[in-house]
């Protein structure tokens, strides 16, 4: 099962649709009926949980007349998430010693995934410009990574549980200003937060429907392939980042968690390439779709 969050094409408010054969958007709340459960948004119907479920899969099991997916404008699946999107860095292994070739320092694997976030505001939908200022940097970098969506919220949950907390999986871009992002005694977020820099979707596809054990992730900038990989090489496997991120921590319903990315990143090539303005970043992932992010505009 897909969901977006869509507008109509010529305006309006967006609401969250249930995609169906791929052609078809099909207005969620319009046709929802559990007593409870907030419609209007596809964060209200993950908090839901299994009554929101239930509706969906009715749906799902007899569509009602939809709309074209070509008539419709496609929004991030959770424009603004309630919390900073979480991010791990250096989970690819060869884009860990990419990164350490190119800045020529001795770091050491990590016993324990390297996390950051993403202010809220820099998410951006899945065929939305990417802001551009050259004022402040020209570094702007790429990093596709798969998304995972927390369903039923926990603390300390253990590894062996962590799956069953997953409502299901998105596309992410950590774009990130590389400058930036170093100038700030080693804290990343200022150079990941800026607004639009976390284009997420184009769909979220739920978890009983995608297994993320072996996804082939990819990065495009015009047309050229800049990353390729697969979500099998994770250094830290998506249950060890549930369990290591919720220690201590709460976690909640609509949660996302961006799991790092591949090597093939822009400043770690000879020479180092930054996106500019007028590229087409494009953002894939097997099951999931692709995102198409201009720069600039």
């Amino acid at each position: 099962m897909k969901l977006v969050t869509y507008s109509p094409a010529t305006g309006g408010e967006s609401r969250p649709g249930l995609l169906v054969d791929a052609r078809t958007v099909v207005d969620i709340p319009a046709h929802a009926k559990a007593a409870g459960v907030d419609f209007g948004s596809v964060l209200g119907i993950i908090r839901g949980a299994g009554a929101a479920r239930a509706e969906l899969d009715r749906l799902a099991a007899a569509p009602p007349a939809g709309t074209p997916l070509a008539d419709v404008k496609l929004h991030a699946p959770i424009p603004r998430p309630a919390k900073n999107v979480f991010c791990v860095g250096w989970n690819y292994l060869e884009h860990f010693e990419e990164g350490a070739q190119k800045l020529q320092d001795n770091r050491e694997l990590p016993k324990w995934p390297v996390f950051f976030s993403k202010a809220t505001t820099a998410v951006n939908g899945p065929f939305d410009p990417i802001p551009f200022d050259a004022a402040i940097s020209t570094s702007l970098d790429w990093e596709v990574e798969l998304g995972v969506v927390i369903g039923r919220g926990g603390k300390n949950i253990r590894e062996e549980d962590a799956m069953a907390h997953i409502w299901g999986y998105t596309a992410l871009n950590d774009v990130t200003w590389r400058d930036v992002q170093r100038r700030h005694g080693g804290q990343w977020h200022k150079g990941k937060s800026f607004d639009g820099t976390c284009p997420m979707g184009p769909v979220i596809v739920t978890a009983d429907a995608l297994d993320p054990a072996n996804l082939r992730v990819i990065c495009r900038v015009n047309g050229v392939t800049k990353q390729d990989s697969w979500t099998r090489y994770l250094y830290f496997k998506i249950p060890r980042l549930i369990a290591d991120l919720s220690a201590g921590m709460t976690l909640e319903p609509g949660d996302v968690i961006s799991t790092g990315t591949p090597e093939g990143v822009g400043f770690a090539r000879t020479p180092p390439e930054f996106l500019k303005a007028g590229d087409l970043l494009e953002t894939e992932i097997e099951g999931i779709g692709v995102m198409r992010n201009p720069i600039g505009g």
